[in-house]
């Protein structure tokens, strides 16, 4: 065998030693739990044979503890770069059969050096995570690492996309990586994140809790909201990442991909004349409204299970992705809460970071009395979601369906706010509050009450008086909501607004 033969099938046991990562014991370990490995799951996120990896023979330099005896090449993280819908992204995939994907000085070298390239070259980068956390054997250096990766999705957030799909275990300061960016998918029943776990829960509070519980898919989901997607499986989840990043752009000096669209633009539909109740109080389901005027009847909803008065996501409009903002009337009436404030501003703030427009379908009766809402800063929280309308400076279009209340109309992006262009359907009620309770403020004790009522719903409950103002741009019958939109946003498509110069905003937090 000649010497260059001997080099080259170096190399390959070299690879082929990467490859198997920490045995076939341990891939088929991961199989028996559920989950596909780091490379399966790169394989299907990636379009095929596209992904080039980068330091596949990377180790560890760690002696202590056995270490030294333990050194697989790459180091249980594998990095790269590929096409996705046959654009430019960049990611890392955990892998749990070395070392538990634990984090190593290395480990985190090697995720820092794709992130750098993807800020470089403008291009997403998606994260999958499947890890027990630092690797305890290399002490701070390994911590060391971890806040080299934060300070990176900071430098990031608002340039390129960032999206993280928790595949695995994720806890202690591992949680914060993902917290920073943009987006977090998880696998419901294989992956769970938490700061402290449930043995250290039940030491310090006497607290017993599940790690399903604790920090699982539906928990993120459902209640504290820290996560906008729950995958069925790893495949479920990598087919949602390639969905999701069809509608970004690769970075903030981007305008987002747009699609063809065999959907009519002038496209009328004569069931939305009757598609808002006559009883005002009677709910209805926004996200029918949603589907019938986007293309093809398609709404990606992001942050589904979580604060479902308010409904977020993203449709195509001809062919351009826009973000939608929605009261569900379906859900509370569609009142704003803390909780609904605070997932509105986030998604709000993202599609500015990266010029989608903005479409907000209000129907929205106030915010959420009580002192559950008082005591949690309703006041703060709600102010979020104002300040990240009034901050946009993409193409904002709001379309009052039926109630605009009080401190919310100004709120759901309000001509006052910067809002572009105003539409309101005939059923549009737009008032400080509702006839019912103007009347008992304004009439206290009035024996001709419901005399009352009827004249402040003839006189306010209308969209003719802020027509009047010029607060509402054009009464539109519902059928041609579709064809509005489209005109709109294509006249708005170079659109020109900035902010007064400053180092940044003080958004109330």
């Amino acid at each position: 065998m000649s010497s260059r033969e001997l080099h080259l099938e170096e190399l390959e046991r070299r690879k082929r030693d990467s490859e198997l990562g920490g045995g076939q014991q341990r891939i088929d370990r991961q199989h028996n739990e559920g989950k596909l490995t780091a490379r399966e799951r790169i394989a299907l996120l990636f379009d095929p044979g596209s992904f080039q990896e980068l330091d596949q023979l990377v180790t560890h330099r760690s002696t202590d503890f056995g270490l030294e005896k333990q050194r697989v090449p790459g180091d249980g993280v594998v990095t790269g770069y590929g096409t996705i819908n046959a654009r430019l992204v960049y990611a890392f995939a955990q892998d749990f059969t070395v070392f538990g994907g634990s984090l190593s000085e290395t480990h985190a070298a090697k995720i820092v050096k794709i992130m750098d390239l993807a800020m470089k070259n403008g291009a997403p980068i998606v994260g999958l995570n499947d890890s027990g956390g630092a690797r305890i054997q290399e002490g701070v250096v390994s911590l060391g690492g971890y806040a080299d990766i934060f300070l990176r999705n900071t430098l990031a957030s608002g340039v390129i996309p960032q999206i993280s799909a928790i595949m695995g275990p994720c806890a202690g300061g591992a949680v914060y990586s993902p917290a920073i960016t943009d987006f977090i998918l998880m696998v419901k029943k294989t992956s769970y994140m938490f700061v402290t776990g449930p043995d250290v829960i039940k030491t310090v509070t006497h607290e017993d809790v599940t790690k399903e519980k604790l920090g699982g898919a539906d928990t993120h989901n459902q209640i504290s909201g820290v996560a906008q997607f729950a995958a069925e499986s790893d495949e479920d989840c990598l087919g949602m990442i390639r969905e999701l990043l069809s509608y970004l752009p690769s970075n903030n000096m981007e305008e987002p991909p747009k699609l063809a669209t065999s959907d009519d633009v002038n496209r009328v539909d004569a069931n939305l004349d009757s598609f808002v109740p006559e009883n005002a109080n009677q709910p209805y389901e926004m996200r029918d409204l949603i589907k019938t005027i986007a293309d093809d009847a398609h709404f990606f909803e992001v942050h589904q299970h979580f604060a479902r008065n308010l409904v977020v996501g993203f449709i195509r409009l001809n062919g351009h992705p826009i973000g939608v903002v929605a009261n569900q009337p379906a859900f509370l009436a569609g009142v704003l809460d803390i909780n609904a404030s605070r997932k509105g501003a986030r998604f709000v703030r993202f599609c500015d970071s990266f010029n989608i427009p903005l479409l907000v379908l209000e129907d929205v009766p106030g915010f959420l009395p009580g002192t559950d809402q008082e005591y949690g800063g309703i006041i703060i929280h709600g102010a979020k979601l104002l300040y990240a309308l009034a901050e946009a400076t993409v193409p904002k279009i709001t379309v009052i369906t039926r109630k605009a209340y009080g401190g919310a109309y100004c709120v759901m992006n309000s001509k006052h706010i910067r809002a572009d262009m105003n539409f309101a359907y005939p059923t549009a009620e737009i008032a400080v509050m509702g006839a019912e309770g103007a009347v008992n403020i304004l009439y206290r004790g009035a024996e001709d009450r419901a005399a009352k009522v009827a004249e402040y719903k003839e006189k306010f409950a209308n969209p003719y008086i802020a027509a009047e103002r010029g607060y509402v741009d054009e009464i539109i019958e519902p059928r041609f909501t579709r064809r509005k939109l489209i005109t709109a946003f294509a006249m708005l498509q170079n659109k020109r607004d900035r902010n007064p110069p400053k180092k940044h905003g003080n958004i109330p937090l």
